[in-house]
């Protein structure tokens, strides 16, 4: 079947509500239809290519239609579709729990499974609540996150990673977290230098856990990169405080890497950084390379044990999803992992981080309204202000990251802002001329804007 583009358009604004949209701008502009995808590129109902500048929302990894992907899940179709985990298994969710135990901080060995990084996120605040409910701690009940947290869109993540912009109106029935703020809050808004920064934002951690840390049930954190924040990067040394505080305090320690998982920050997880050993670690977007709806929440055996009990106790863990361990999305996952492996992707991820480095020095340094560039791996932010010397950011009325984004997409590049930061945040698979024609469209359109603002 076929469809002309007027028709699709006709149809989406008629019956699409798209997510994270003013729908009311969404009705007034062309909208753009995507039809396939090769390579690294987008590919729309009128045959016009777009570089793919933030790998379809931070989960593509080896480019659209990878041959070895497209094969796992034509092969898994003549299998089976799906079946429930609830008592039963499956060939593939068995064989990438095995494959994530392997590659995972060895503090994890189970691996509990969803469908979105919210759920993984959800999944894991409820495992800290029951594990010390089973405990006799009850008064754990209380979670500590960093200042603009972000860790998903239902109700529990939302506690734990509040926005005001995102979540005000749900504020009545959320438990907001304690939160603490972390080194960029110090650098940026304070104008602290790097190493002072750092010193402060474990101070403040440690104040906020001397105060609450008997009744906390765990510290959640992205490590390294807080990507909804607007890029707001960590430096090295800072998660091996907080994890020495949680373990001081005797609480739990959830690392959400569900955008800094799978190669983004130049490992395979970010916590590989600083060899951090989490309780709990939570997965998603490029699990499967991009490919399909799939999560883990990986947990630590000392967890896992204190679930174990006769069924008449009732302590098992009661939670679940219809497509928990998709068995498509699954094989999907091994054939990624790898691909990880014989593509020696995470020595490419190093080798285009540099560059991009230098890219960012060449290209966005000079520009008369970068106010910051921040960057782990293949994530980065480059924040926009109207004087740079005062850090006066831009009015959001103004609009000029979606100003900024309509005119790169007028040059064949994909890319999103959060706010007036604009984020790169490329497939893995990018090659050197891709990545810098990524950069360069990107300025491009930054100076055409920002002029005389």
């Amino acid at each position: 079947m076929t469809f002309s583009t007027r028709q699709l358009v006709d149809w989406d604004r008629r019956h699409v509500w798209h997510p994270f949209t003013q729908m009311q701008d969404w009705l007034a502009q062309e909208p753009l239809i995507i039809e396939r995808g090769e390579g690294n590129y987008l590919i729309d109902t009128e045959g016009r290519r777009y570089l793919d500048g933030v790998s379809s929302l931070w989960c593509n990894v080896h480019g659209h239609r990878k041959k070895e992907l497209d094969e796992a899940l034509r092969e898994q179709c003549e299998r089976i579709a799906h079946s429930t985990m609830l008592g039963l298994a499956n060939v593939p969710a068995t064989v990438l729990a095995k494959q994530l135990a392997d590659i995972a901080p060895r503090s994890l060995q189970r691996v509990f499974y969803s469908d979105a990084g919210a759920t993984a996120v959800e999944i894991a605040l409820k495992l800290a609540l029951q594990y010390w409910s089973l405990r006799g701690e009850e008064q754990r009940t209380r979670f500590v996150s960093l200042t603009e947290a972000y860790h998903g869109d239902t109700l529990g993540a939302v506690g734990v990673g509040y926005s005001d912009t995102f979540h005000h109106f749900y504020r009545p029935v959320l438990r907001p977290s304690r939160q603490i703020k972390p080194p960029h809050y110090f650098r940026w808004v304070e104008g602290q230098d790097p190493d002072r920064a750092l010193r402060s934002a474990i101070a403040d951690a440690e104040q906020v856990l001397d105060a609450c840390g008997a009744v906390t049930a765990a510290i959640i954190v992205e490590p390294l990169m807080q990507g909804a924040a607007g890029m707001w990067a960590q430096p090295i040394g800072y998660l091996p405080a907080i994890e020495a505080l949680a373990r001081r305090h005797g609480t739990l320690l959830i690392c959400d890497e569900v955008a800094t998982g799978f190669g983004r920050t130049g490992e395979m997880f970010a916590v590989q950084h600083e060899n951090i050993q989490p309780d709990m670690l939570c997965l998603g977007k490029g699990i499967t390379g991009g490919y399909l709806p799939l999560a883990a929440t990986l947990v630590s055996e000392k967890l896992f044990a204190q679930f174990l009990a006769p069924y008449e106790e009732f302590q098992a863990f009661f939670h679940g999803h219809t497509y928990t361990g998709n068995p498509l999305a699954a094989a999907v996952a091994v054939a990624n992992l790898e691909l990880f492996e014989r593509e020696k992707i995470i020595e490419r991820v190093q080798r285009r981080a540099a560059h991009l480095a230098e890219l960012a020095q060449l290209h966005f340094a000079p520009l008369d309204h970068t106010g910051d560039i921040r960057q782990w791996g293949l994530m980065m932010g480059v924040e926009l202000v109207r004087d740079r010397r005062r850090r006066t950011p831009y009015d959001p009325a103004e609009r000029i990251g979606s100003r900024i984004i309509d005119e790169a997409r007028r040059h064949g590049l994909v890319i999103r802002p959060l706010g007036n930061v604009i984020i790169l945040m490329p497939p893995l698979s990018i090659e050197e001329v891709e990545l810098e024609t990524l950069v360069a469209t990107t300025a491009g359109a930054i100076r055409t804007i920002t002029e005389g603002t």
